[in-house]
């Protein structure tokens, strides 16, 4: 008796390392993020809503349905990124005289850009003003396309308010945020959304030297030129994609021939021949994505020996297509206020509006060493101790006696008690004393 094939009822396991992990290289070549609301319902539900737009931005390598607590701390979120290949987090937070903050970090050693929100408009604020609306649809379902518009000057230096390496440095956060594109290989059907950041220049910013990016969001859409709009109402794809309550297929019971309404602007009700014309960005050549015949060995042999083959069957039709953009949103403003050397903590590498002279760097230096080696002693203490303790548990349970199970033992995540989340408020004082000091040195 034959056996059963186990192909429907019993899948086949997937080919790659044991134990359901992936490996290492698979999962550093797509770069994953988190977008997180810190305070939880504090900050309001229009920040609320920001997140959840930037999250349907940054589509399809991050977690949509994150849920935060106002309980969660940095610690909380660090500690997962390892395990699920996090590679960014996008932290938006609100202060109490109002401002909307947000931090992009990558993990797990930083560095992290501070970014003041000046204005945002949401998703449904951008469709509201469109009078044609597009919906997301499965354009979400692949990374957008990152376009990156006057990051770096030509007459930038490091003497400038705004040095070169923190052009590279930005340039670089952003550039790895989405996967890279590989023009041979990467179809274009996969490209479908478009991701604009643009640097003000410093004529248009309010602050000269300062370090402003606009955000748009578009979704990028095609079609076939040097055909009336008629026509295309009768492509089926076009038929697909038009909506269920309109005809589908057009009414041409008072037409005599097909031809009166291919060609006669006021036929069937439509409206003029004007709108046959496409309101477009530009046009590019695309090659068709039509079936070609497969060439047989014996035509591959008459290839490699020279003779003629007919290669009209297998050459690609290239069409010419429209491009349009059409603004999905959110919309953003972001002013660089401050780079820190690690993950929401670390020295200042660049500040906007607070300048410390070389002698105030050196000994904000040599307090971060003194701190950071204090640290580690506490660490490496806390560890001690909780070996000490787990070595006389285990010598009480050996001469029989009863020993408590306490949970007050450490973990290695446990022992950094000084990585909480700093408050907006906190930051606005401790940068405001650190202005009055920048000031009263000056004086001196």
């Amino acid at each position: 008796m034959p056996k059963r094939a186990k192909g429907r009822s019993h899948p086949k396991a997937p080919s790659g390392p044991a134990n359901g992990k992936g490996s290492a290289s698979s999962v550093g070549k797509s770069p994953k993020s988190m977008v997180i609301r810190i305070g939880g319902s504090r900050v309001g539900s229009s920040v609320s809503q920001l997140v959840k737009d930037v999250r349907l931005m940054m589509e399809p390598d991050t977690a949509v349905r994150l849920k935060e607590r106002k309980s969660n701390r940095l610690r909380d979120y660090t500690v997962m990124t390892g395990p699920l290949g996090v590679t960014h987090l996008l932290l938006f937070s609100k202060s109490s005289t109002g401002n909307t903050n947000m931090r992009l970090a990558l993990t797990p050693r930083g560095p992290t850009l501070n970014f003041k929100v000046e204005s945002y408009s949401l998703c449904r604020d951008v469709e509201k003003a469109q009078k044609r609306p597009r919906g997301g649809g499965q354009d979400h379902k692949t990374p957008p396309l990152l376009v990156m518009n006057n990051f770096n000057k030509s007459d930038t230096d490091e003497n400038s308010k705004v040095p070169k390496r923190l052009e590279n440095l930005t340039t670089t956060i952003f550039q790895s945020l989405f996967p890279p594109i590989n023009p041979q290989a990467q179809p274009l059907s996969s490209i479908r959304r478009v991701m604009l950041l643009n640097r003000e220049p410093e004529a248009e910013s309010d602050d000269e030297g300062s370090y402003v990016l606009n955000l748009r969001h578009y979704a990028i859409t095609t079609r076939k030129t040097g055909v009336s709009k008629r026509i295309r109402r009768l492509d089926p794809k076009e038929v697909r994609n038009r909506e269920k309550h309109k005809s589908a297929v057009p009414n041409l019971g008072k037409l005599e021939d097909a031809a009166d309404y291919l060609l006669d602007p006021s036929a069937a009700g439509y409206t003029s021949a004007s709108e046959t014309e496409l309101d477009t960005d530009a046009e590019v050549e695309v090659a068709g994505t039509t079936t070609r015949k497969v060439l047989t060995k014996r035509d591959m042999q008459r290839m490699k020996s020279g003779e003629k083959v007919d290669k009209k069957t297998n050459a690609p039709e290239v069409e010419k297509r429209a491009v349009k953009l059409v603004e999905l949103g959110p919309r953003l403003r972001l002013r660089l206020i401050k780079v820190e050397d690690g993950l929401c903590e670390g020295r200042v590498m660049w500040h906007d509006y607070i300048h410390k002279s070389e002698k105030e760097v050196d000994a904000l230096d040599k307090n971060w060493d003194k701190k950071t080696k204090e640290k580690e002693e506490r660490k490496k203490l806390q560890k001690q101790n909780v070996e000490r303790k787990k070595q006389e548990k285990a010598k009480a349970r050996a001469e029989g006696k009863e020993v408590e199970d306490d949970d007050d033992e450490l973990d290695d995540e446990d022992v950094d008690m000084d990585d909480e989340w700093v408050s907006d408020d906190e930051v606005d004082e401790k940068e405001d004393e650190e202005e009055e000091e920048g000031d009263e040195s000056m004086d001196e």
